[in-house]
């Protein structure tokens, strides 16, 4: 039996491990050995007691969090994360939209700042749930359909199976869809899963499938998946995203653009 060479600071760092896989949502079993600078072993030993404390569950190669799933940043403040990655990325994607299109918009803080830049679009179709892309673009821009359906509060988005009245009957050339987790084994997710059931319906339908999202957001994984990486056809991110991750999508045949 292999024993620690120090017994008393387990807790200790079996509480870093709880705080790193609940912070990113997933941690890959070398990556918490390579931080902690202690052996696969001990890193294993260590989530098999996590595990049944109900703190994470095992996967392979690693662990995802059980806890803090549930939990969003509330909408206003989301938009000041990341602020300028977010700016990069929305140009990115507006650069991509062509004259006449129909496009749709989810009710990602990154979509947001490319709704802002759709004031002077009034060749475009844009069918979005957000209510704040929706309050940009009231004066000026694109034609705009609201897909109805249940108000979710705190993204301050329309949610949920009433949403496909409108999304059913509307094909739009390209969807530009954030999110708040991706991660390369478990997708795409979000914290509600009348959220996930709008952003599916989408992303099943749409020509094309655009997801904005900043680095932030790799490796991390929510309550509720919404879409598998076979049904993107483009990630555009900032310069942080680690390469690794890039190249893992690559290929499988999504495309990658870094701002």
């Amino acid at each position: 039996m292999i024993r620690e060479a120090h017994p008393a600071l387990a807790p200790l760092r079996r509480d870093k491990i709880r705080t790193m896989i609940r912070d990113g949502g997933v941690a890959r079993v070398e990556d918490l050995r390579k931080t902690l600078k202690v052996s696969v072993a001990t890193i294993r030993r260590d989530l098999e007691i996590l595990e049944e404390e109900g703190k994470v569950r095992r996967v392979h190669g690693g662990a995802v969090s059980t806890e803090s799933r549930l939990e969003e940043t509330v909408f206003e403040n989301k938009t000041h994360l990341s602020a300028s990655e977010k700016q990069r990325i929305a140009e990115a994607a507006y650069k991509m939209i062509e004259p006449d299109e129909a496009i749709y918009l989810n009710g990602g803080s990154t979509t947001l700042f490319l709704a802002r830049l759709l004031r002077e679009r009034t060749d475009l179709t844009l069918v979005t749930n957000s209510l704040q892309a929706a309050i940009e673009l009231a004066d000026s821009g694109p034609r705009v359909i609201l897909t109805g359906g249940e108000l979710r509060r705190i993204s301050q988005t329309l949610v949920g199976p009433l949403t496909s009245a409108v999304l059913d009957q509307v094909r739009v050339d390209k969807a530009f869809m954030g999110t708040m987790g991706m991660c390369l084994t478990h997708g795409l997710t979000t914290t509600d899963p009348n959220e996930a059931y709008s952003n599916d319906v989408v992303a099943r339908q749409a020509r094309k499938v655009i997801l904005l999202s900043d680095s932030n957001k790799a490796e991390k994984v929510c309550f509720a998946r919404f879409a598998d990486w076979n049904e993107m056809d483009l990630l555009i991110s900032d310069k942080k995203l680690p390469s690794g991750f890039a190249k893992d999508l690559r290929k499988r045949g999504v495309k990658v653009q870094l701002t």
